[in-house]
């Protein structure tokens, strides 16, 4: 499966964006969606993740309650909805790809390419 990621861009503190991250070549398997962020000189971390079906997603603790996940699998696209951004949320957003028919986090072999996110103070 091949990944695009999209819809980055620069907000001021407190906005709200949504990522989009669009699934292309072998979509009929199950798979499920991760995304990950890079901040410049961090490493990459966690940030959410949600099964095939939609029926089961995970967050890392600092986005609990301000971003959400979710999946429309008939355009073969995972979004991510952020709200109440902060500075800190700066970094460079991926999405990643694994099958599985109902694993939340299998290992993820598919990486898109990236979206950058600028949160303004």
């Amino acid at each position: 499966v091949q990944l695009q990621a999209s819809g980055g861009g620069l907000v001021q503190a407190g906005g709200s964006l949504r990522l989009s991250c669009a699934a292309s070549g072998r979509t009929s398997a199950r798979y499920a969606v991760g995304w990950f962020r890079q901040a410049p000189g961090k490493e990459r971390e966690f940030v959410a993740a949600i099964n095939w079906s939609g029926g089961s997603t995970y967050y890392a603790d600092f986005v609990k309650g301000r971003f959400t996940i979710s999946r429309d699998n008939a355009k073969n696209t995972v979004y991510l909805q952020m709200y109440s951004l902060k500075p800190e949320d700066t970094a460079v957003y991926y999405c990643a790809a694994g099958y599985s028919a109902h694993s939340t986090y299998p290992p993820y072999d598919y990486w898109g390419q990236g979206t950058l996110v600028t949160v303004s103070s």
